[in-house]
């Protein structure tokens, strides 16, 4: 079972995510097999952390609650919550398998949170900038909550156009960069 895992940080809490990064990384070493994709979000025009993605297979809900919630940064405070879905991986690869490499180009987390109609089920065609993209789900999966997609693009709005506009009832686009030991 895919899940989708967004850590939001908390306000002021860079110095304890800076202390707490080996940690961070060692925990995630564990989960290497598991690992679809992961890294940091960063802050609009910014190089500060805002926060972490996660896309992790495991069996069910409660291995991943407990991946999310057993990460040292949550335990330590990091985080001032965290976006837990199944998620469905419509590429079928992880971020290692994309094309573009880890630096060619902008990196972005889209993020839409939907309320009705399901959208975007399907990967769109000719989409060769998506390096991981599926849709957010209820625990048991028969709910659609949205979507979320990694995308190379070089501006937001080149991002956001990964999404169909006006599906959604909030969406959010954050600098994203491959994530792992540099």
């Amino acid at each position: 079972m895919e899940f989708f895992c967004y850590h939001r940080d908390r306000p002021g809490s860079m110095s304890l995510r800076m202390e707490l990064l080996e940690r961070h990384w060692s925990y995630m070493d564990r989960y290497e097999e598991e690992l679809i994709a992961r890294g940091p979000t960063f802050v609009s025009g910014g190089e500060a952390p805002s926060g972490s993605v996660h896309i992790v297979d495991l069996p069910d809900a409660a291995a991943a609650r407990a991946f999310a919630f057993d990460e040292p940064g949550y335990q330590a405070g990091v985080y001032r919550d965290v976006l837990l879905h199944r998620w469905r991986n419509l590429l079928g690869r992880t971020m290692w398998d994309f094309p573009g490499g880890r630096t060619d180009g902008d990196r972005w987390l889209v993020l839409g949170l939907g309320t009705g109609k399901a959208a975007d089920l399907e990967v769109p065609p000719g989409r060769d900038d998506l390096i991981a993209y599926g849709p957010l789900l209820s625990d048991d999966g028969a709910t659609w909550l949205g979507t979320a997609a990694l995308v190379r693009a070089p501006d937001p709005d080149t991002a956001r156009a990964a999404l169909t506009p006006d599906a959604y009832a909030e969406v959010e686009l954050h600098a994203w960069e491959f994530g792992g030991r540099r």
